[in-house]
């Protein structure tokens, strides 16, 4: 059976979305999205807003994060030809989800995960720093102060690229990106990411489980990914993300039940600007990750 009802991967301005948490509650409900999931980059700063939020409008929340990590497998020169792509993603993001969490009740619970979470995102704001260093030095002086003005958790280079909009040094995020500000280029500085591995350990100790997001962004054949995340102890990847095609995620929903592993979904909606809507996203039931649907 086939459902629209779940949304697993949305943001909110705690990290690089356009809307306040409420406002994309709202439009959940008025895409019919019933089971919905904020996963800010590295915070959890939204959850009891967002717990909230769902439960005056009928909607099961579930408290999610997506981590940034080191990449587990190398891109592969064949793959991204094959796609168009000119490279991978410096990093990969994992999405853990605490289903049986009640942010709204109580937060002891994943109190441990919280903690160590915390560093990362303490460690944006050192990296953001290094950052307007380089375009300062490049002829584009940046106010750190306005850059993190603009993140209410968890600040990250979308945020600046609307400073550099908004000081006139691009026309658009997209060119802050692809000029200046994308993996490698001169004003980009990475920051210290856990492993897959670490990550999957600090989430199953807190109850959660994870799920690769994006995983077309990362330049790894389907049988080599799916084997590498079986590997790490991940239990499931987004097979259903609005930059896959419809071969490329039933290619993951059918690996994924080949290593008893399950799936989720999500609009990664951060915005109406971006063109984006939430749910909409099509998927079989029977093969979301069991902790979704108990």
């Amino acid at each position: 059976m086939w459902t629209q009802r779940f949304d697993l991967h949305s943001h909110s301005t705690n990290s690089d979305g356009q809307h306040e948490v409420d406002d994309v509650a709202e439009m959940m409900e008025e895409q019919g999205v019933s089971v919905w999931a904020l996963t800010d980059h590295d915070t959890t700063s939204g959850w009891k807003q967002a717990a909230i939020a769902a439960a005056s409008r009928g909607i099961q929340f579930i408290p999610g994060v997506e981590i940034t990590c080191t990449p587990a497998h190398p891109p592969m020169p064949e793959v991204l030809k094959a796609r168009g792509q000119e490279r991978a993603s410096s990093s990969w993001h994992l999405l853990a989800y605490f289903p049986r969490h009640h942010p709204a009740v109580s937060e002891t619970a994943v109190d441990a995960f919280k903690q160590w979470l915390m560093p990362r995102q303490l460690g944006r704001e050192p990296r953001m720093r290094l950052m307007c260093a380089r375009l300062e030095a490049l002829g584009m002086p940046v106010n750190i102060d306005d850059v993190l003005a603009r993140a209410d958790g968890s600040v990250g280079r979308p945020h600046l690229a609307e400073e550099m909009v908004k000081l006139g040094y691009v026309e658009s995020k997209h060119e802050a990106f692809e000029r200046w500000l994308g993996d490698g280029l001169p004003a980009f500085v990475a920051h210290e990411k856990p492993t897959i591995a670490e990550a999957v350990e600090a989430v199953k100790a807190a109850g959660g489980f994870t799920s690769l997001a994006h995983p077309l962004y990362y330049g790894v054949d389907v049988p080599v990914l799916m084997n590498t995340l079986n590997n790490l102890g991940v239990d499931a990847v987004e097979a259903v993300h609005r930059s896959h095609d419809d071969m490329y995620r039933h290619a993951l929903m059918e690996a994924a039940v080949e290593r008893n592993m399950g799936i989720t979904v999500g609009s990664d909606f951060h915005g109406l600007d971006y063109q984006q809507r939430p749910g909409c996203m099509p998927v079989v039931i029977d093969a979301l990750h069991p902790m979704l649907t108990e």
